[in-house]
């Protein structure tokens, strides 16, 4: 009996059985979403007046240690992009215990936590105090969002999808903590990849009522083409299994993406200064903390709204001892 296929959502996975034709038809809605958004963004983008340049993806020159920490993070993205290529394709996962999840996801995550203490030279950060450290601050951040995401969203999509994970794992709140490692460097990736494109949309154009519009639709399509992506790209993994597979597909992504809807805008803030100002600093660690907070709680209330909207109710679910 062949093996199902499945998809992710985030640091989340399912198990999918759907039939070839309608598992095609609800790629074909998906791909069609992503078309209109794309259409939606040309037509915004040429009623934007002014063009003030070219425009930058990445932060100035001036600010030295946030350019260099999205190039490392983005040079980083290569190896565990690499290597979970490798432990889907050649399904080595199915040799992994508790063990193996830990110390794969937790080693490749451990680079991008130890850099700013052991290596701050690489993202310019030297000079300055660990808290201080634009690198430091940027695993901060997305650490406290990855975690509040795993331990609390994740029991959305249990309650929403009916998903549960199926492979060994050592667990916290009946999450695998593996997944809170993974998240980690996915969201590293995902996050540098949308300052670069909002940065590029700020310092293209005046700022104007159309160029907000611009920039929200952007949001909106970038969220759901991540959770999208996401979803296609792991979809050889098998060990997450769920009961409503129709929500699955159709809710999914959108539902995913309502994570990235919040945290893309909040967490370009971060030490975003103009090119005027030289290795200039905008939050300290306290600031960053409390925007890392009140970003996850938006996307909680926003997710619970969704689930009441949708007439689902939820139940925090608790490993067994």
């Amino acid at each position: 009996m062949s093996e199902p296929e499945s998809f992710t959502f985030g640091a989340t996975r399912c198990n999918l059985s759907l039939p070839a034709r309608a598992m095609a038809s609800v790629l074909v809605v998906m791909c069609l979403i992503l078309a209109a958004q794309a259409v939606l963004l040309v037509v915004l983008q040429r009623c934007v007046p002014r063009p003030t340049g070219c425009g930058t993806w990445l932060a100035p020159k001036t600010n030295a240690p946030k350019r260099a920490t999205e190039l490392w993070f983005l040079a980083y993205a290569v190896v565990w992009i690499g290597a979970f290529a490798c432990i889907v394709g050649f399904e080595w996962y199915e040799r992994f215990d508790a063990l193996a999840y830990f110390l794969v996801c937790g080693g490749l995550a451990l680079p991008l936590y130890a850099q700013p203490f052991v290596l701050p030279a690489l993202t310019h950060d030297e000079r300055r105090p660990l808290a201080e450290r634009y690198s430091f601050k940027a695993n901060v951040w997305l650490a406290i969002f990855g975690f509040v995401g795993n331990y609390w969203y994740t029991h959305y999509f249990y309650s929403v999808l009916g998903a549960a994970y199926t492979m060994p794992a050592w667990r916290l709140n009946d999450v695998p903590i593996a997944m809170f490692f993974a998240t980690h460097f996915y969201f590293c990736f995902y996050h540098v990849l949308s300052n670069a494109a909002l940065r590029k949309i700020r310092t293209s154009y005046a700022p104007s009522t159309r160029r907000r519009a611009f920039e929200a639709a952007s949001i909106v399509a970038m969220s759901y083409l991540t959770a999208f992506m996401e979803t296609l790209t792991i979809s050889g993994f098998p060990y997450y299994s769920f009961e409503d597979r129709d929500m699955a597909y159709t809710v999914g992504s959108a539902f995913y993406g309502i994570y990235f809807l919040v945290s893309f805008p909040m967490f370009l803030r971060l030490d975003e200064t103009p090119p005027t100002v030289v290795n200039g600093a905008t939050h300290d660690l306290f600031a960053t903390a409390v925007e890392a907070l009140a970003s996850s709680m938006a996307v909680l209330c926003l997710l619970d709204f969704v689930r009441l909207a949708l007439g689902i109710p939820f139940a925090m679910k608790v490993a067994a001892a």
